[in-house]
C-alpha cells in the first residue's frame, strides 16, 4: 500500500537530510514509528502525503506514484486517499463538530457530498461518543472529543492510508486508549493501512510492526 524506495530529501537552506532506502506498508498493516525529535519521522508522513515532493527516490501509495503528480493532483489523490490525524487537531475553530467532519468534501471537488456521506458522518460521530455534539462548535468540545472528531474526518473518505502524527500526544491516558480504539477499529473495517509517529510506547503492543526511525534510517528496521 504504501511504498519508498531510494529516497533523499533536503529542506532549502538546511542541514537537515532525509535517506530512506526502502520503506514498505502492507494493507491493513498498522505500523508505529518511533524515535527522537527531529530524526524526520513527520518529514516522511508528509513525503507519503504528498505534502512534500524528495529530491530524489519514490513514493508510492496504492500503486500510485505521488511524487510524480502535479500539486493539483496530489492535493486531490491526498484528499480521497490519505486520512492525516495532527496531534493538535487541525479543526476549524468557527465551525461545527459536523462541519469540520464533512470540510474535506467541501473544500475539494475530488469528493462529492451527498446525503449518503453525511449520514456516514454522523454514524461515524455517534461511533465515537459525538452524536449528541454533533452542532456545537468544536471550542465546547474536550481534548478527547477533539481528536474524536479529527479522526472521524480522517475516517470519512474511507482512505487507503491513514497518518498519525503524535494523535495521542495532548490526551490524558485514559483518553490515549480510547482515541487508539477509535482508530484501530476504522481502519480495520476497511482494511485501511495505519502509520502512526508516537513517543508513547505504551501503545507499542498494539500496532503489528514497529519502526525505530534512527536505527531504520541507519539500515536497521526493527
Amino acid at each position: 500500500m504504501i511504498g519508498i524506495d531510494s529516497l533523499r530529501f533536503q529542506y532549502p537552506s538546511s542541514d537537515f537530510h532525509l535517506d530512506i532506502a526502502d520503506f514498505q506498508v502492507a494493507d491493513g498493516e498498522k505500523v508505529a514509528v518511533i524515535g527522537p525529535s527531529g530524526s524526520g519521522k513527520t518529514t516522511m508522513l508528509n513525503l507519503i502525503a504528498g505534502i512534500l515532493i524528495p529530491d530524489a527516490g519514490d513514493v508510492t501509495v496504492n500503486g500510485i506514484a505521488v511524487n510524480e503528480l502535479s500539486d493539483a493532483k496530489r492535493r486531490d489523490f491526498r484528499i480521497t486517499n490519505v486520512g492525516f490525524v495532527f496531534q493538535d487537531f487541525e479543526l476549524i475553530d468557527y465551525l461545527s463538530v459536523l462541519d469540520n467532519i464533512l470540510h474535506p468534501y467541501r473544500i475539494s471537488s475530488a469528493l462529492v457530498l451527498t446525503g449518503q456521506v453525511r449520514a456516514r458522518a454522523i454514524v461515524l460521530a455517534e461511533g465515537l461518543g459525538l452524536g449528541g455534539k454533533l452542532h456545537r462548535n468544536v471550542t465546547q468540545l474536550s481534548q478527547g472529543e477533539k481528536q474524536r472528531a479529527a479522526i472521524c474526518r480522517a475516517l470519512l473518505a474511507n482512505p487507503k492510508v491513514i497518518l498519525a502524527d503524535e494523535a495521542t500526544g495532548n490526551l490524558d491516558p485514559r483518553n490515549k486508549g480510547h482515541i487508539l480504539d477509535a482508530l484501530f477499529e476504522g481502519v480495520q473495517a476497511h482494511g485501511t493501512s495505519l502509520v502512526a509517529v508516537t513517543h508513547d510506547h505504551e501503545l507499542l503492543p498494539r500496532f503489528d510492526r514497529v519502526i525505530d526511525f534512527q536505527s531504520f534510517r541507519a539500515g536497521d528496521e526493527t
